[in-house]
């Protein structure tokens, strides 16, 4: 295992990261909130992408593994831009890119920034616009009340500690929404989504789908997966789609 680099980002902020050098495109990951690069899909990606002489990348948003800022500071429109710098300073060429769960609606939101450079897509229960469709939307009066007043919300995990949601975090959300808008995706893009998942819905994954327009774009719904998606079978229906979207399937 190579030693964690870093990179200083415009706004500051010191982005955690792991680079293998290799053929392109390259595959960038993106994890998901509150995840970090040392989870077993990003690492499992990484190996796969060593045997094969391929390019890859993942990182730490801020607030996230061992990246600077706390979580609590940060918010969607943050990570997209740590994502963008990372890919920016650290990648050249054509992109696969292969978000989990938040990191599927930052995928989106790259595909937005840089169009260009995304050459295939990949996400795991991407969860596009989760701050208003989720949170906003389930919160009662009481617990909007407390984003007022408070700044935050407390709100438990199937996964992991609880989640701490800011104002900020709502607020800044609502102007990074992909289902309000048209979102072309004119490259190959496959959804992978577990039907057991329980932080998001099929619901989710076929509204996304419906959504979006482009060329070469399937969903694959795998009955009992759940929101983690990194048992043995899940891992290599992820490898499967990666190949495919390259097109060396």
């Amino acid at each position: 295992m190579t030693a964690t680099a870093f990179l200083e980002t415009p706004p500051g902020r010191r982005l955690a990261y792991h680079k293998s050098e290799g053929a392109g495109p390259t595959v960038v990951f993106l994890g998901g909130l509150k995840s970090d690069m040392e989870g077993t899909k990003a690492v499992h990606l990484e190996d796969w992408a060593r045997a094969r002489g391929q390019a890859y990348l993942r990182f730490d948003y801020s607030g996230h593994g061992e990246s600077s800022s706390r979580f609590e500071e940060g918010c969607i429109g943050d990570w997209h831009e740590d994502t963008v710098a990372a890919v920016s300073a650290l990648t050249d060429g054509p992109l696969i890119v292969v978000g989990s769960s938040m990191g599927g609606w930052q995928a989106l939101l790259l595909a937005k920034a840089m169009p260009e450079r995304i050459a295939g897509m990949v996400t795991i229960a991407a969860a596009p616009d989760f701050t208003e469709d989720g949170y906003w939307a389930s919160f009662s009066d009481e617990q909007k009340q407390a984003l007022e007043t408070v700044g935050h919300v407390e709100l438990p995990s199937d996964y992991m500690e609880p989640y701490i949601i800011t104002k900020r975090m709502i607020e800044d959300g609502r102007t990074r929404l992909v289902l309000r808008s048209p979102l072309n995706l004119p490259f190959p893009v496959r959804f992978l989504q577990g039907t057991a998942d329980t932080a998001v819905s099929v619901d989710t994954a076929v509204r996304l789908l419906d959504h979006a327009s482009g060329p070469d774009m399937r969903l694959l719904l795998v009955k009992d997966a759940d929101h983690r998606f990194s048992d043995g079978p899940c891992l290599g229906l992820i490898e499967d789609a990666v190949r495919d979207v390259m097109g060396t399937n």
